[in-house]
């Protein structure tokens, strides 16, 4: 036992690395951004309409989504300060919290009543050069910023961004899902367009060439991960001519739905097979039934706030993947999860064994303090650490990244004090293991 309280020690943790340099390798923050320079024009676009963590919870006390518009600004952070007591105890209560007070130095409280004033006084800020992106990317002391992107993207932001003195990385991510998966909006245009820019012929193997040309591409431009969002975590390996045969169908339009599963399943497998060859890191993040609310989705469109998680299962459906390619030397496959389930009954013990799995972070709805503990208890006692992925904050409001990296990094340093105090592990170890937490392991997992 130690003989210092464990709030004590999570204190003296938490500051060792509370100013460390953040690493973002998975995110949603459009590179656009960053480019552009532009000011943010106002508080309701900055932290309400292009976040789904803040919509959502509107919608679900009844606000139409259609009310929530950049058209309406000050409406819009009107209808949030009305409701803003709702967000008590939220993930995204906290973070926007945050953001105004350690961020935008406001610290009144949000309500109905000072709703306008505080709207002004970001109004304010935003107009000013300290609160341009590039300007907060160096405040934040960002080292490694990901973003996500098409297949198809030519990357010229992020060529015009490498030539900027940004004081750390911003580095695409391969992001091919709506390439690969026949239930996916527009699939036959999208691969004949693929086809198209790739120059190569309409056959399955003419396809894999052109993903991994459009793979290479990313490379060039400094990527170091593809990533796939896949209800169900399934592989499957097909001979040759099945998959041509397959492919034909699905591209044809005349798949059924047990043959478009199976040729997803497939792609899993081949995107691992070019990680293997070409070196880019493959995260999985599984797990959600996207669309949920049909009349929201022909409405609003996706990424509205109605994506909701479903059980999930990894052992058997990334067997066949990891059969094939679960032993290769530098091969890393990170696996993400929204059912907490998987955390101690499958993917800590497949990291615990295969030298290419890491377990992700908690992700979507369990980036929260609660759950990134009880993710640890899961995972810690057979997969230690060193087996996990590092913090991932997997957003698209770019002024919450700090926030979200605070709440993992005190998350952490709570778990590591309970750990010393119970006499499970010395403080120089959890000292340790903090400091690698939000460096050395992201950076080994990412090949950074």
């Amino acid at each position: 036992m130690h003989d210092r309280s464990a709030e004590s020690i999570a204190r003296d943790l938490y500051a060792r690395v509370a100013d460390a340099p953040i690493i973002s390798p998975h995110g949603h923050v459009p590179a656009q951004l960053l480019a552009d320079d532009q000011p943010f024009r106002n508080a309701a676009e900055l932290f309400v309409t292009k976040d789904h963590y803040i919509t959502r919870m509107l919608h679900a006390a009844g606000i139409d989504l259609g009310d929530l518009t950049d058209e309406h600004p000050r409406r819009t952070w009107r209808l949030l300060a009305e409701n803003w007591h709702r967000f008590a105890g939220t993930a995204s209560g906290a973070w926007l919290e945050s953001e105004l007070t350690e961020v935008l130095d406001i610290h009144l409280p949000l309500t109905a009543e000072n709703a306008d004033a505080i709207y002004d006084r970001v109004g304010e800020q935003l107009a000013t050069p300290q609160f341009r992106p590039q300007h907060l990317f160096r405040r934040f002391d960002i080292s490694v910023l990901a973003t996500t992107d098409d297949p198809l993207d030519d990357l010229a932001h992020h060529a015009a961004l490498a030539t900027r003195n940004l004081g750390g990385r911003v580095l695409p991510t391969f992001r091919p899902d709506a390439y690969l998966d026949p239930d996916g909006a527009d699939f036959a245009e999208r691969i004949a367009a693929l086809l198209g820019a790739t120059s190569q012929p309409a056959t399955f193997a003419g396809y894999l060439a052109s993903l991994e040309s459009r793979r290479e591409h990313f490379v060039r431009h400094g990527a170091v991960s593809t990533d796939h969002g896949v209800e169900e975590p399934l592989t499957l390996d097909l001979p040759a001519h099945e998959a041509q045969t397959l492919f034909a169908a699905v591209v044809a339009g005349t798949a059924d739905a047990a043959q478009r599963r199976t040729f997803r399943a497939h792609m899993l497998l081949q995107m691992a097979r070019m990680s293997v060859d070409d070196g880019l890191v493959m995260t999985v993040h599984a797990g959600v039934l996207r669309n949920h609310s049909t009349a929201t989705y022909d409405r609003f469109g996706p990424d509205t706030g109605h994506d909701i998680p479903v059980p999930t299962s990894f052992t058997r459906g990334m067997r066949p993947l990891l059969e094939r390619f679960g032993l290769e030397k530098d091969f890393h496959l990170v696996l993400f999860t929204v059912d907490e389930t998987n955390f101690s009954r499958e993917l800590a013990p497949l990291a615990g064994f295969y030298p290419s799995v890491y377990v992700g972070a908690p992700w979507w709805f369990l980036d929260a303090p609660d759950a990134m503990g009880r993710f640890r208890a899961a995972v810690t006692e057979t997969a230690g650490f060193y087996r996990t992925s590092g913090f991932i904050d997997d957003t698209r409001a770019f002024l919450s990244i700090p926030a979200r990296h605070a709440t993992a990094r005190r998350a952490d340093a709570a778990y590591l004090a309970r750990l010393v105090t119970a006499g499970r592990v010395p403080l120089a170890t959890a000292e340790r293991i903090a400091d690698d937490l939000v460096d050395a392991i992201p950076r080994e997992v990412f090949k950074l």
